[in-house]
């Protein structure tokens, strides 16, 4: 951790203008600087700095903040690395928190290997330029018609065919065998070294920072017992399922262009880039992981996976579509003619050809799978059973109920089904595998499932109640870790946090203040690992609003919502009744949400009976009846002089 201190100075030292300037064009006007947003597509500048204040704002976007603020937003850094950006640019020495012999080693090892592998990057690019590079390993390139600066650019090299050439190399430099070993560049075997990449093409994998990670290698030799591609085995610097080939190249132009192109080698990556596509990235011949999906979700929100044209190959790959729909991006899918891949489809065209290509190309996943499955299934009733089953199974892991209906209605209308069968089909899947995830992180909580509130229905949604979120953010604060024993369920012992999230999450509510939603998404999954609600993991939050909310909770000045009010006076909650005020703080959000979810409904109903729209206004009044029942569970649970001050404090 970077001590205060050190922040301070980065601040201090930092010149925002100067930082900036690197990434964007900015002219002097008055007092500050202007210049094109670097987050939209603007003709005219609306991207102001001000040196003075030491901020700038974006206004097309929206977008706001301090010197570590822009670089966390335009080059995707954590908080820490940013400072640590600003850090090596002034030359600040990072003073961090005293670390423990075994840390120290630890880091020292994984320093020692970023070397090894930084000079057997150079030593395979300088081999390109020896007798046997330029007779084999450039002759290949230029055979696959890659160019001089996209050689450079990627940093492409060749391993000679000596089996130990590299070995001896590194050993002669003074590279420790241990080191060489564990970077798998090297093979011991009887005590001697040998060349993992021997007679190989090679191809550098650069994590975000640039940094040379791993390398993978293609073969040129023509038996066929020998792999065509393998990969630097994972090391403590090198884990290939959390990094994508080609990312480091693609990053400015995924976020410029607001879309990634998902391909699935080396030598794809390289030809698209080299036809002028640069917003593309590989799984490097591996199944596409969720770390990777991850990744790219902090540049893009938007991937277009592009396929080869051979169908038995991407029916292997349909996991793929439901991780990157799992993480809420939004995904299409282009399907290459037969016979063809990235790499040699690129070269048959120029940049422009190729994104009309796959614009005019690319689907949804819904029409992308059924076009696929549905030569299989057209005249067999079983296998188009699967065929859809496979489909909502697909929907069913998207967390947006928005997108989820979205595509339920598509889905309703490509293959010919009522939307109510799949809305039934998709609630099972998801509330099978909440609970699968569930009970597989607490295992000996099965009585967490047993209902103890009234349940919101599901058409009640984007609903929000600010100050109901607040107070139950401030019971799972400042008593998520306390035993919550409950009179409606005997036997049962729940902490304050596991019993929130129980039922928060089984009506699939989501908080709307997205600070309130990361602290509850923070906590459930501190639950999920085991552990407990630890004052510090808020109290040192790298988010400055989340520190001063939690600070405010453990300290005791916070103030509950009107909910809690007797005769205009706070009551005091010293902890001693948990078990009756934690269950009425979600009572209270709950019925919340169902009292403005009825205003909506009422205000539909007026507009659909002027419309005279008989059956829209039947099927609200249905709506009204059940949230209206609802209600009257919570209102006996709460009490009817609760509910009458909450909803006189509540205008609509």
């Amino acid at each position: 951790m970077i001590d205060q201190d050190t922040i301070n100075r980065i601040f201090e030292r930092a010149d925002i203008v100067e930082v900036i300037s690197e990434f964007i064009q900015l002219r002097k006007s008055g007092a500050n600087y202007k210049g094109l947003s670097p987050f939209t597509n603007e003709k005219t500048p609306s991207f102001m700095v001000s040196p003075a204040k030491g901020i700038y704002k974006d206004f097309s976007s929206g977008k706001g903040g301090n010197v570590v603020g822009f670089l966390m937003e335009h080059e995707k850094l954590s908080y820490p690395d940013a400072l640590r950006y600003l850090a090596k640019k002034y030359n600040i020495e990072i003073i961090e928190k005293e670390r423990t012999a075994e840390e120290i080693q630890q880091e020292s090892e994984r320093e020692s290997l970023m070397v090894v592998v930084s000079f057997a990057r150079k030593y395979f690019s300088n081999n390109l330029n020896s007798a046997e590079g330029k007779a084999i390993g450039q002759k290949y390139l230029k055979e696959r018609g890659i160019r001089e600066d996209i050689i450079e650019k990627f940093q492409l090299g060749y391993s000679f065919e000596s089996r130990d050439a590299f070995s001896n190399e590194a050993l002669k430099k003074g590279y420790k065998k241990d080191y060489l070993v564990k970077t798998g560049l090297s093979m011991e075997k009887n005590n001697l070294l040998i060349d993992r990449f021997s007679g190989r093409i090679m191809f550098p994998i650069h994590g975000l920072s640039g940094n040379v990670l791993g390398f993978g290698g293609r073969t040129l030799r023509a038996n066929k017992d020998v792999a065509k591609y393998i990969n630097s085995p994972e090391s403590d610097i090198y884990h290939k399922s959390r990094i994508l080939y080609g990312l480091f190249h693609a990053k400015k132009s995924i976020v410029n262009n607001d879309k990634c192109y998902l391909v699935e080698g080396y030598t794809d990556v390289i030809s698209m880039h080299q036809s002028g596509i640069d917003n593309v990235v590989a799984s490097s011949g591996t199944a596409l992981t969720v770390d990777q999906v991850r990744l790219i979700k902090r540049f893009t929100r938007n991937i277009t996976i592009i396929y080869d044209g051979d169908e038995a190959g991407i029916k292997a790959s349909f996991r793929g579509i439901d991780l990157v729909l799992e993480e809420g991006l939004n995904i299409r899918a282009v399907l290459l003619p037969d016979g063809e891949d990235p790499d040699s489809f690129s070269k048959k065209m120029n940049a422009s050809g190729l994104k009309e290509f796959i614009a005019g190309n690319e689907k949804d996943f819904i029409s992308f799978k059924s076009e696929i499955l549905m030569k299989d299934a057209f005249n067999d009733p079983v296998k188009k059973a699967n065929l859809i089953t496979d489909i909502i199974r697909s929907i069913s892991v998207i967390p947006n109920n928005i997108n989820r209906a979205v595509f339920i209605k598509e889905c309703g209308m490509l293959l010919e089904l009522d939307e109510k069968i799949l809305y039934s089909e998709v609630n099972k899947l998801r509330k099978k595998a909440f609970e699968k995830n569930w009970k597989s992180n607490l295992p000996e909580r099965e009585s967490l499932y047993i209902p103890v509130q009234p349940k919101v229905p599901a058409f009640v949604d984007e609903v929000y109640s600010e100050y109901e979120e607040r107070d139950i953010i401030y019971f799972l604060l400042k008593f998520g870790n306390e035993i919550l024993r409950l009179t409606s369920e005997k036997n049962t012992e729940l902490t304050v946090a596991q019993f929130i999230i129980r039922e928060i999450k089984n009506d699939k509510l989501e908080f709307k203040n997205l600070i309130y939603k990361k602290i509850f998404e923070d906590v459930y999954n501190l639950i999920v690992k085991g552990e407990t609600v630890a004052e510090k993991h808020f109290i040192f939050s790298e988010d400055s609003r989340i520190r001063e909310l939690s600070v405010d909770i453990y300290t005791s000045r916070y103030e509950l919502s009107k909910v809690w009010r007797r005769k205009d006076t706070y009551i005091v909650l010293p902890g001693e009744n948990l078990g009756t005020e934690v269950p009425k703080s979600v009572l209270a959000y709950k019925n919340k949400i169902i009292y403005i979810a009825l205003n909506d409904l009422y205000k539909k109903i007026d507009e659909a009976s002027k419309n005279k729209n008989i059956q829209r206004v039947a099927e609200l009044q249905k709506q009204v009846i059940n949230l209206n029942d609802v209600r009257m569970t919570i209102s006996r649970a709460l009490g009817e002089r609760t509910i009458i001050s909450f909803l006189a404090g509540y205008k609509s």
